[in-house]
C-alpha cells in the first residue's frame, strides 16, 4: 500500500513517481492493459513510418511491444523520473536502437514544432487531471498546449483513459476549441483478464488548421464491436454515451458474481436513431437447483404486452422464470415504433450481446433458447401520436393480446410502461347473408386489427371495482332513478361510457382538465356525448369548488392522474386528497352516497396519511386492492349507516348485476361484481 499516493494530487508529483518507481523496481506497471488488448485500435492510426512521442511512458512495456511488433519503431518516450529511465534505457538500448528514452517534462518539452505525427499516452492525462481545481486545469492546458506544438497537422494524439466524465469533458472542451477532430474508441475487453471492471477508451485527437471563426464540432463515438465511427451532436450527448457503456460494464460485473437475487435492466438501442429498441431485465432464481439444461433463456415479451403484471413487474418476472424453469432469464421488451423482422430476426440481431449477460460457469457450447408466448413476437400498430400541452407526448396504439383479441391503449410517453386507458377491440362483424367461416373471406392482417369499440367490456380491474361499488348506494333499488354521477379523469372514456349504457336512468357529468384528451377518446374510443352524458373541460379542483354547496350526485368517481411523477403517488394528485377538498367533495354528495377514489400510492407513509385524512371526512370508509397492481380502490360514505356484513355486500352486488344484465344487451361473462367485492375491508 506504501506505492499509493496520500492524496490523487500527488499522482503529478514528479518526486512522488521517482519513489514509486524506486520502490517497484523493473517489474512493469501496465496502466490500462497493454498491446494485446490495445492493438485493434492502435493499428488503426499508427504507421511504421511514424514518428512517436510516448508521454509519461513509466516502465510499461507498450513502446517495445509496438516497436517488435513492427508498428512503428521511430519511438521516442519520455518521463519525468530519472530512475524509471535509466531503467527502461538499460532494458531496450541493445535490442532496439530506434527507439530512445529521454527524461523530460511533458509540460516543458524541448523538441521543435511539428516533429511527431503521433503522440500517445496511456493513463498520463488521468494522473494529472484528479480534479477540475484551477491549478490542475493549468496544468493540463500546458500539457495540450505542448502536445499541440509538438505534433504536425494532420497528425494524432492517442490518449487512452477510464474516461472520468470530468477528463472526458476537458478533452473535447479544448480540442474542439482548436478545431480539432474527436473520436472515442471503446476497448475491447479481454474476459476474465480485464484488469479493471470499468471499460478503457481511447481518445483519438486529429490535428487540424485551426480555422477563422467558430468551426463546427466533429465528435465521434466508436463501441468496441463496431469498426465504423459514429456522430454525436454534442460534447454532452458524448459523455452519456461514455457513462452508458461504463454502466454496462458494471452491469456485467455484478451479473458475474453471486446473484443476489436483485432484478437489474438496460436498455439497447437502435444504432441508426439512438432510440431505445429492447429493454431488458435479468431474472436470477439462485435457489432453483441446477441441471445441465436450466442455466440460461432469452424470453421476449410480444409487442404491446410489457406493461402486463406478468412481464412489467418484478415479482411477476420472478413467477414467469419460475415457471420457464431456468436460474437465469433475461427478458426482452420490444419498444414501439421499432420494426423487427420476426423471432428470427431477434434472435439474430440480440444472440452476441445477451451472451454478455450470461451467468458464472454457463456450459461451453451450451444452446440458450429464446422463448416467446405463442412462438410469436406479437402485433403493436401505432395508431396515433400526438403531443399534448398539458399530458405530453402520447400515443394510441392496438396490441394483440391473449386469444387473439386486439386492444386499443392509450400511453403517455412520460409514463410509457403504464397504460392509461385500454377498451378491446371487437372483431369484424360478417357481412349480411354471408357465413361466418367463409374460407374466401380475406382475414385482417397482423397489421390490421378491427377497429370498433367494444362498450361493453372493462380492461382495467380498478374501473370494474369502481363500478361494482355503486351497489353501496343507500337505495334500496339497485339501480336508483334517476342516478346522477360525477366522474373526475376522462382518458379513454371507457368509465363513463359503461355508466351511461349500462345505468339507462343515469347522468353522467365528466370533468377533464385536458382537452386533448376529449379529442382521444372520441376519435379513437368511441366516446360521445349526449342528454344523459356532458364532459366539462375544467380543472377537477376548479369544478367542485364553484359547485353549490347542496347534495347533487349520488355517485363521485375521481379516476385522475399525477403529472408530477416526483410525489409517491401517481394517482390521484396530491392536492384532490386534502382535507378542505375533501369536505367539499363530501358536501356535493348526497348523504345515502358514494365517493369513490382510484389510489395509486407506492409511499407507504403517504398512503397513511391519505387514508387518515379520509376517514376524517368520511365516517365509513371500505377499500379493495387490485390483484397484481398498485392501485387500491377506496369507497367512501357520508354516513356511517352503509352496509358493514360482507354478505350483504356480496348480497347488493348480485343484486346490482342482475339490474344491468339486460337480454340483448351485451355483458363480459368475466365481469363477476360480487367478486369485485369479496376482498373489500372496512376501514
Amino acid at each position: 500500500m506504501a506505492l499509493l499516493p496520500r492524496s490523487p494530487r500527488e499522482f503529478g508529483s514528479a518526486a512522488y513517481w521517482e519513489r514509486f518507481f524506486r520502490q517497484r523496481g523493473e517489474r512493469p506497471f501496465e496502466w490500462y492493459g497493454a498491446l494485446p488488448e490495445l492493438r485493434a485500435v492502435l493499428r488503426r492510426y499508427l504507421r511504421p513510418r511514424d514518428k512517436v512521442l510516448v508521454v509519461g511512458c513509466g516502465n510499461s512495456e507498450l513502446s517495445e511491444q509496438m516497436y517488435d511488433a513492427g508498428m512503428c519503431e521511430d519511438i521516442v518516450n519520455i518521463d519525468i523520473s530519472d530512475t524509471v529511465i535509466r531503467q527502461m534505457q538499460e532494458r531496450s538500448a541493445s535490442k532496439r536502437p530506434k527507439m530512445s528514452y529521454l527524461l523530460m517534462d511533458m509540460l516543458q518539452m524541448d523538441f521543435p514544432d511539428a516533429l511527431f505525427q503521433v503522440v500517445l499516452d496511456k493513463g498520463t492525462l488521468d494522473a494529472i487531471l484528479t480534479d477540475e481545481e484551477e491549478a490542475t486545469l493549468a496544468k493540463v492546458d500546458r500539457m495540450f498546449a505542448e502536445i499541440s506544438r509538438v505534433l504536425q497537422v494532420g497528425g494524432r494524439y492517442l490518449c487512452i483513459s477510464l474516461s472520468q466524465a470530468h477528463v472526458l469533458k476537458k478533452v473535447v472542451e479544448y480540442f474542439s476549441q482548436e478545431g480539432w477532430v474527436v473520436r472515442v474508441h471503446q476497448v475491447a475487453s479481454s474476459g476474465d483478464k480485464q484488469q479493471f471492471v470499468l471499460p478503457v477508451f481511447v481518445y483519438v485527437m486529429t490535428k487540424f488548421k485551426k480555422v477563422p471563426g467558430s468551426a463546427p464540432q466533429i465528435l465521434e463515438i466508436c463501441p468496441e464491436e463496431e469498426d465504423k465511427p459514429m456522430r454525436v451532436e454534442s460534447a454532452e450527448r458524448l459523455v452519456e454515451a461514455v457513462k452508458d457503456r461504463q454502466h454496462y460494464a458494471l452491469l456485467r460485473s455484478q451479473l458475474s458474481k453471486a446473484s443476489s437475487g436483485e432484478q437489474l435492466s438496460l436498455d439497447l438501442c437502435s444504432k441508426d436513431s439512438g432510440r431505445p429498441r429492447y429493454t431488458l431485465h435479468v431474472v436470477d432464481s439462485p435457489t432453483m437447483k441446477p441441471s445441465r439444461d436450466n442455466h440460461f433463456a432469452i424470453f421476449i415479451i410480444p409487442q404491446g404486452r410489457e406493461t402486463e403484471w406478468l412481464f412489467g413487474t418484478e415479482e411477476g418476472r420472478r413467477q414467469l422464470a419460475a415457471s420457464a424453469g431456468f436460474r437465469r432469464l433475461v427478458t426482452a421488451a420490444l419498444h414501439r415504433e421499432q420494426h423487427y423482422e420476426g423471432m428470427a430476426g431477434i434472435q439474430a440481431e440480440l444472440s452476441g450481446k445477451v451472451m454478455e449477460l450470461a451467468p458464472l460457469g454457463l456450459p461451453a457450447r451450451q444452446q440458450v433458447p429464446f422463448l416467446s408466448v405463442g412462438g410469436d413476437i406479437g402485433v403493436r400498430t401505432v395508431q396515433h401520436r400526438d403531443t399534448s400541452a398539458l399530458s405530453g407526448e402520447y400515443v394510441v396504439e392496438d396490441v394483440k393480446g391473449d386469444n387473439k383479441c386486439y386492444f386499443r391503449r392509450l400511453v403517455f410517453l412520460s409514463n410509457r410502461n403504464v397504460v392509461q386507458s385500454e377498451a378491446r377491440l371487437l372483431a369484424p362483424a360478417p357481412l349480411p347473408g354471408q357465413k361466418k367461416r367463409r374460407k374466401d373471406r380475406k382475414k385482417p392482417g397482423p397489421t390490421e386489427p378491427p377497429s370498433a369499440i367494444d362498450k361493453s367490456y372493462l380492461c382495467c380491474e380498478h374501473h370494474k371495482a369502481m363500478v361494482a361499488g355503486l351497489c353501496l348506494l343507500g337505495s334500496p333499488d339497485p339501480l336508483p332513478a334517476p342516478l346522477t354521477v360525477l366522474v373526475v379523469g376522462l382518458g379513454g372514456g371507457s368509465l363513463p361510457l359503461f355508466l351511461h349504457d349500462y345505468f339507462s336512468q343515469a347522468r353522467v357529468a365528466v370533468v377533464e382538465i385536458d382537452p386533448s384528451m376529449l379529442e382521444v377518446a372520441t376519435r379513437w374510443f368511441g366516446f360521445s356525448q349526449g342528454d344523459r352524458m356532458q364532459v366539462h373541460i375544467s380543472d377537477g379542483l376548479d369544478y367542485v369548488a364553484k359547485l353549490a354547496a347542496e347534495a347533487q350526485y349520488d355517485a363521485i368517481m375521481f379516476d385522475v392522474d399525477s403529472k408530477d411523477l416526483t410525489v409517491g403517488m401517481s394517482c390521484p394528485p396530491p392536492a384532490f386528497v386534502e382535507k378542505p377538498f375533501l369536505q367539499k367533495v363530501k358536501t356535493i354528495l348526497k348523504p345515502e352516497g358514494v365517493f369513490v377514489l382510484n389510489l395509486v400510492c407506492r409511499d407507504a407513509r403517504l398512503k397513511e396519511s391519505v387514508l387518515a385524512t379520509l376517514r376524517e371526512v368520511f365516517p365509513l370508509l371500505y377499500a379493495r386492492r387490485i390483484d397484481g397492481e398498485v392501485n387500491e380502490i377506496l369507497f367512501c360514505q357520508p354516513g356511517p349507516e352503509g352496509p358493514r356484513d360482507p354478505a350483504e355486500l356480496l348480497a347488493r352486488a348480485q343484486a346490482l348485476e342482475g339490474a344491468l344484465r339486460q337480454p340483448g344487451r351485451p355483458w363480459d361473462s368475466s365481469y363477476v361484481l360480487a367478486d369485485m367485492l369479496q376482498a373489500v375491508k372496512i376501514l
